[in-house]
């Protein structure tokens, strides 16, 4: 195959399957933690493929690594039989990173009607398969035009600078609350803990995007659930930021606290903590952070207003009013899309 050619083959990709049982909740509507996992295993291939394509490469293979997840809408949800066909594409590619877009569509096999449910943007960075530690260079991608060249750089600047101001702030921590009231931050604040095992790494001993941001729903969707006490859809999540990698041996802590409740949806910020049982003189650190937000439906599918918070602090005020800001913002951002598209 040519240079040209593998390229080529490299810049795209589109895997499916099929959505069953336990993919989904009890009323049938597929996990937001199970599309994640499929997209980023959509980026995952098409990044370390891409990334091992530079000509006259003959050492220092690579494998992509995921590093931030930008805000990923759920469009409509998906159901158990209907099948998900996940496509990827590179659109960008700075010296160490690589952006890449996925559509998600879902087909009802029985009536072939179809409608894309989500659409997300993901960034790698290929480290070393010598050196997990080390950063290697990503091929450069042929665009269309130089203005699609400027556009890709532009979004790799604001998400470096966003990534940056997160990780100055992610350093606090959820302390349990004994005997807390219904509606307060306390009463559904979540936490689960998982030991990191082979299958959910890489063949190079690091955790899979994926296996993370699955996690990460599951508490998140645990703390929606206590809150509303009905059934719960993820709507969407807000930049997802890796700070650290995660080793195969680690004990992973994710919790979840609600920020910021609308009528028609709530936000929960979800910290994920790593502790190397191995290396344990490393000591713990914060890995991975993002907001999801949640909606509250009743059996039949149809939207419920979402109980009012009770806060409690400074401290949580100061969250909600941020989440307020957010939740407002992304509302205006919508708004200005539907109008570009009319």
């Amino acid at each position: 195959m040519s240079g040209t050619q593998s390229q080529a083959t490299a810049s795209s990709l589109q895997i499916c399957r099929i959505m069953r049982p336990d993919d989904a909740n009890i009323v049938g509507n597929v996990h937001g933690g199970t599309i994640l996992k499929m997209i980023e295993e959509a980026g995952c291939i098409i990044g370390t493929r891409h990334c091992n394509t530079q000509p006259g490469l003959s050492q220092d293979r690579c494998a992509a690594q995921l590093a931030r997840v930008e805000r990923t809408d759920f469009l409509y949800p998906m159901f158990i039989g209907e099948v998900a066909h996940v496509s990827a594409e590179i659109t960008y590619a700075s010296k160490h990173s690589v952006e890449v877009q996925v559509h998600v569509m879902s087909e009802n096999i029985l009536t072939g009607a179809t409608k894309m449910t989500n659409r997300a943007a993901l960034w790698y960075v290929p480290f070393s398969l010598e050196n997990v530690n080390n950063v290697t260079e990503v091929p450069p991608i042929k665009y269309a035009s130089p203005g699609q060249e400027e556009e890709g750089k532009k979004r790799y600047e604001a998400q470096k600078m966003e990534r940056l101001e997160t990780k100055e702030r992610n350093g606090e921590l959820l302390m349990p609350v004994s005997a807390p009231e219904p509606y307060t931050v306390g009463f559904s604040q979540s936490s689960l803990i998982h030991l990191v095992g082979p299958s959910d790494c890489t063949l190079h001993g690091f955790v899979h995007g994926g296996v993370t941001m699955k996690l990460m729903d599951e508490v998140a969707g645990i703390v929606a659930a206590r809150h509303c006490k009905t059934n719960i859809v993820t709507a969407s999540v807000d930049a997802i930021n890796f700070h650290r990698k995660i080793m195969q041996g680690c004990v992973v802590t994710v919790s979840g606290r609600a920020t910021f409740a609308s009528n028609k949806s709530m936000e929960i910020e979800v910290f994920v903590d790593a502790d190397p049982l191995i290396e344990a003189e490393k000591g713990k650190y914060r890995a991975v952070t993002a907001f999801f937000t949640y909606i509250s439906l009743d059996m039949q599918g149809k939207p419920l207003p979402i109980p009012p918070m009770k806060l409690e602090g400074d401290g949580e005020q100061r969250r909600f009013e941020d989440g307020k800001m957010r939740y407002l913002q992304n509302k205006a951002k919508r708004l200005a899309d539907k109008e570009r598209q009319q």
